[in-house]
């Protein structure tokens, strides 16, 4: 992290928290673009773009490449290449200056597996009802994929052109291996700067609906799992040892349950917690997070936020027990017994120094731990708070929302945006996309997504788009 770039950075984003003007400008209108992203998003939902047999991810790339060709790119400029049972996706806009490195805007195609019987409605049958349109991948994120290609197809119909050359690119498998994930960004390690418009976003008020603030993704923790395994000679049930597989594997387990693992700050979290507590509506817990950003260190702030499910991933590395096996017989001693415990990485910690200190916790003789996740994660840095980026969101939030706060997030799960940091590209989550706590239903039964957002979105995406590559 840069310092310098970080403390003007934070000059821009308090000039983001001005309060709403009495009267705001009505946001321009884009009929075309604002049809056609309602259009693409029903047609990509309807699509059943999921991991195994009949997966149509290649044909939900197909229906984006048809609209950007219908808006002026060449079918050359467009390619749509399978691996596996699935596909990624790379279009370029060349821009005006071949010298300058492109700015990549980055999604995924995938969805989470949704089951029909336990929806309310068919997770694959688009349905607009209330100003929302359902469906699985509305929020997660197939919406803001048409969102993102109908900016770029209105920049065109506007006669825009880039002076720096832009990708669009949409990988494959996002929700589960990976592996085009990394293909697409070893393709695309040149870029200049990622947009990852499967991160970041706006909160609404739950009771107005209301704008409450943004925040942009600069870092996330490293997604990784941990095999636990003890092995025994086994023997007859009637005939029991002191050393159980299975009682020595819970042991272990047990042990690393009741562990915490160091407190950390970095700059973009100190950020987030400075400027979120301002919107903690539980007066503990934003004291807390206000404690926790002066120092990291306080115990009754750091056990208030750890006792809280929305914060307690943002204060550090945290494992946990997710799955466990033993035994091959009721009455047999166990020969065999495993767990697996995930873990969720602070950034600037290798996989390998946290196995080191799970098996220190566990402190369990003959007990084995491993790293179960293979080539399926990485670990990456935060991308800088460079002042070209914060000043494009903050410039294009305010078209789009004006009055709206911004800061700074670490995100506690994975995107795509870890295989370019990895790679030495500044990524940054900056969806466009608002929503209420309450209609968070990503990877979750009746996902939704606000059609609301679809005016202030394309705003938002013409003004970013276009300071970031003119």
């Amino acid at each position: 992290m840069r310092l310098k770039t970080f403390a003007v950075s934070l000059a821009v984003l308090a000039a983001g928290t001005a309060p709403l003007a009495a009267k705001t400008a009505p946001l321009a209108a884009y009929p075309l673009a604002e049809a056609q992203v309602l259009d693409l998003s029903k047609q990509l939902i309807a699509l059943r773009t999921v991991r195994g047999a009949g997966n149509q991810t290649g044909a939900a790339l197909e229906l984006v490449k048809a609209a950007l060709v219908a808006g002026g790119w060449r079918a050359d400029q467009v390619e749509i290449t399978p691996v596996d049972d699935t596909a990624y996706f790379i279009a370029t806009w060349p821009g005006s200056d071949p010298k300058l490195k492109p700015l990549v805007i980055s999604g995924h195609m995938d969805v989470v597996e949704a089951d029909p019987e336990d929806w309310t409605r068919d997770p694959f049958t688009p349905i607009v009802e209330n100003g929302y349109l359902f469906g699985r991948g509305s929020s997660d994120m197939k919406f803001d994929a048409a969102m993102a290609a109908s900016s770029l197809i209105e920049l065109r119909r506007q006669g825009y052109r880039p002076k720096r050359t832009i990708i669009l690119q949409f990988s494959g498998d996002e929700e589960t291996t990976m592996k085009t994930s990394r293909i697409v960004a070893e393709r695309l390690k040149h870029a200049e700067m990622v947009i990852n418009i499967d991160g970041g976003g706006g909160t609404l008020e739950e009771g107005t609906g209301k704008p409450l603030y943004w925040t942009w993704q600069g870092a996330e923790k490293t997604y990784n799992d941990y095999l636990l395994e003890v092995t025994n000679p086994g023997g007859h049930s009637s005939a029991p040892r002191p050393d159980n597989a299975i009682v020595q594997l819970a042991t272990a387990l047990e042990r690393i349950g009741s562990y915490r693992f160091a407190p950390e700050l970095s700059p973009l979290t100190k950020a987030y917690f400075e400027q979120a507590a301002q919107f903690e509506t539980d007066p503990q817990l934003a004291g807390a997070m206000r404690a926790f950003a002066a120092n990291p260190g306080d115990a009754a702030a750091l056990a208030t936020l750890r006792a809280n499910q929305a914060y307690v991933g943002k204060v550090g590395t945290t494992c946990v027990a997710t799955m466990v096996g033993g035994g091959h017989a009721q009455n047999a001693l166990p020969q065999r017994a495993t767990a697996n415990v995930n873990c969720r990485i602070f950034p600037g910690h290798s996989r390998e120094e946290i196995r080191a200190e799970l098996e220190r916790v566990a402190a369990m003789p003959g007990l084995k731990i491993s790293d179960a996740t293979g080539d399926e994660s990485v670990a990456s840095p935060a991308s800088p708070m460079r002042t070209d980026f914060v000043s494009a969101v903050t410039k294009a939030l305010g078209k789009a929302r004006p009055g709206t706060p911004i800061f700074p997030s670490q995100a506690s799960g994975a995107t795509d945006s870890m295989w370019y940091r990895a790679l030495g590209v500044d990524s940054y989550g900056a969806s466009a996309t608002f929503s209420k706590d309450s209609d968070d239903y990503a990877h979750g039964l009746n996902e939704r997504v606000a059609l609301s957002n679809i005016k202030p979105g394309l705003v938002y995406y013409l003004s970013l788009l276009t300071d970031l590559s003119k």
